[in-house]
Formats: structure tokens, C-alpha cells, sequence
């Protein structure tokens, strides 16, 4: 009896051994890969189209990434539905580190109380938190508005003015600025900043809400006129203009560019690129390349990023509530 016991005991630590010879190559395979990281090329997501400042920010945010990788992170425009559609395909993605996306602010945190989308701040693994955008209110150089305090006039007095936006963080500053003074204003939706310049510039609007990458050239050549800074601070470029509320208008608005993965990414990954994104958002280099762009850099971790746009996304709720914005369904 004894003897089978002992030989029961010999067959079972065999059985063990076997197994554990078998699943130590995977799971050092599996580790090998992760610490790998990355082995060929990596896409990007951008959910606004071509030529716009978020575009212009994130294949910036790329290029900079991209040297720190050593491989090459391949850019694609995915816009449309203010920035949504983007995001959307982001969360919808193989979550095996290859895919990753720039989910912005406004995306999470304002467009969801007025859209309907197929995403929540769940979907994602956020990376970082890496750009700061700035904006500002903008009309042709022959307007006939000359600040702000004349926009609005005109705006209460008439059926309502039309104004340009891409975004939403764009929109809540103009219907901030209706809601607080009785003016009206109505919006006319764009993929990008280069398409609401355009249609300022020939006439289809008569006001945007835009960053400085879309405005400080206009102006400066004199085909724009800047009325005014909707974010908390100046804009270095333009520094004798004032913001909105240096003007007597209790409005600003913040917004931000981060970056995530789709939703069970791996954790050795997800460390790896949120250590490669924040030496890039923190470098001299990309702080240049973001100055032309309108953008500030910023350096927020993935769990930082994570929970601005939370609480973002429940102060934007009752923002709009307040101002008794329509949903569209």
C-alpha cells in the first residue's frame, strides 16, 4: 500500500513539473513580448480632421512618442460628430497596445450630455493627459462687431447670430455667453478648425470660437478681428486682448488633449506608454512644436487625466443643464 502512495506521489510531481515546464515558455514568452514592446508599428487615432490644431497637437505628440519608441506611431484622422467618432472607433479597437488614441476632454467630459454616444470614460486605459488648448472669440476684419459688448447687442436684438464651432468645449462658450447676457446664438457645426475658418472668412458665419493656430495668422494679416481670450488666461500672443471675463462676461472655458488605449490593454504596456508620454509631453522640443499649434503642454498621468475628465464630466452636466441645451438623439 505504501508503495502506491509513493508511486501515486512520484506520478502527480512529475504531472507537475511537466506542466510547469510547458507554461513557463508562455508565460515568458507573453513577458518577453510585453517588455518588447513595441515590435513594429503603432497606429494613432486622432478624432478631428486634417489641419486643425488638435490635429497638428497629436501628430506632434506622435513624432515625439515615436523617437522614444524607436518605431514608427502612424497617425489617422478619424473625425467627425464633434470629435465622437474618433473615440468611438478607439474603444472598439484590439486593446494589444498597437492602437491608441487621443480622446480629448470635450469627448468625455461635455459632448456625451448632448449626443448620443456608444462610449463612456470606461472603455478606455488612459495613457496621459499631455496639451492644454486655449481659446478665443474671432469675426472678419470688416464685421461690423468690434467687441464683444457689440456681438452680444446685436445677438439680442436680431433673430440670432450664427457662429462657428468643431467642438464642444467651442459651443458651451458661446451658449455661456447667451445664456449669462439674453443673446442668441446659433451654432453651425464643422470637422475641423481649418473648415470653421473657412466658413468665417467667406461669410457662412459671423463669429468662432477657435484656438490660436486658427485665429493668430488671420489676424495678423488682417483678415480677422480678435474680440477676446474664452480661456482663463491671455493668449501670449496676442496679450492686449483681453479674456471674457476681464471684459465684464462671466465665461471661460478649459479643455484638454490626452491620449488612452481601448479598454484591457495590458498593464505593462499601458506603464510603458504612459513613461513615454509624459517625457515627451515634458520635453523643450515638443513645447516649440505645440506653441505653433495654440496648444500649452501639459504632463498629467494616466489616473490624473482619468480623473479630470470625471469631474469635468459632472460639472459640464449641470453647465448644460443650466443653460438648457437641446440633446440631439
Amino acid at each position: 500500500m505504501n508503495s502506491i502512495n509513493q508511486h501515486k506521489r512520484q506520478f502527480l510531481a512529475t504531472c507537475a513539473a511537466a506542466a510547469c515546464a510547458i507554461a513557463a515558455p508562455a508565460a515568458f514568452a507573453k513577458d518577453h513580448a510585453q517588455h518588447a514592446y513595441p515590435s513594429h508599428d503603432i497606429q494613432m487615432i486622432i478624432n478631428y480632421g486634417a489641419g486643425g490644431n488638435t490635429d497638428v497637437a497629436s501628430r506632434a505628440i506622435g513624432n515625439a512618442m515615436e523617437g522614444l519608441l524607436k518605431k514608427p506611431v502612424v497617425p489617422l484622422n478619424r473625425g467627425g460628430a464633434q470629435g465622437t467618432l474618433g473615440v468611438s472607433n478607439l474603444a472598439k479597437q484590439k486593446p494589444d497596445g498597437y492602437t491608441f488614441g487621443v480622446v480629448t476632454f470635450s469627448t468625455i467630459a461635455i459632448t456625451p450630455h448632448l449626443l448620443n454616444v456608444d462610449y463612456t470614460v470606461d472603455n478606455f486605459d488612459f495613457i496621459a493627459g499631455v496639451a492644454r488648448y486655449r481659446y478665443g472669440l474671432a469675426v472678419r476684419a470688416d464685421s461690423p462687431y468690434q467687441t464683444v459688448s457689440d456681438l452680444v447687442e446685436a445677438a439680442k436684438k436680431d433673430k440670432g447670430i450664427f457662429f462657428g464651432a468643431p467642438a464642444a468645449p467651442n459651443n458651451i462658450a458661446m451658449f455661456e455667453l447667451g445664456r449669462k447676457t439674453g443673446a442668441k446664438f446659433e451654432q453651425a457645426s464643422y470637422k475641423s478648425g481649418a473648415e470653421t475658418v473657412t466658413a468665417l472668412l467667406s461669410g457662412q458665419v459671423e463669429v468662432i470660437v477657435q484656438n490660436p493656430s486658427d485665429i493668430v495668422q488671420h489676424v495678423k494679416s488682417g483678415k480677422m478681428r480678435f474680440l477676446a481670450s474664452a480661456s482663463p488666461m491671455r493668449w501670449k500672443e496676442l496679450p492686449d486682448v483681453p479674456t471674457l471675463k476681464e471684459q465684464g462676461f462671466d465665461v471661460e472655458i478649459d479643455s484638454w488633449i490626452g491620449l488612452a488605449f481601448p479598454k484591457g490593454t495590458p498593464a505593462a504596456i499601458r506603464a510603458k506608454m504612459e513613461k513615454v508620454a509624459m517625457t515627451a509631453a515634458k520635453s523643450d522640443s515638443l513645447a516649440a512644436v505645440l506653441e505653433t499649434a495654440g496648444v500649452d503642454p501639459a504632463a498629467l498621468t494616466g489616473a490624473e487625466y482619468r480623473a479630470k475628465l470625471i469631474a469635468g464630466r459632472d460639472a459640464m452636466g449641470i453647465a448644460i443643464k443650466a443653460a438648457n441645451l437641446p440633446r440631439v438623439n
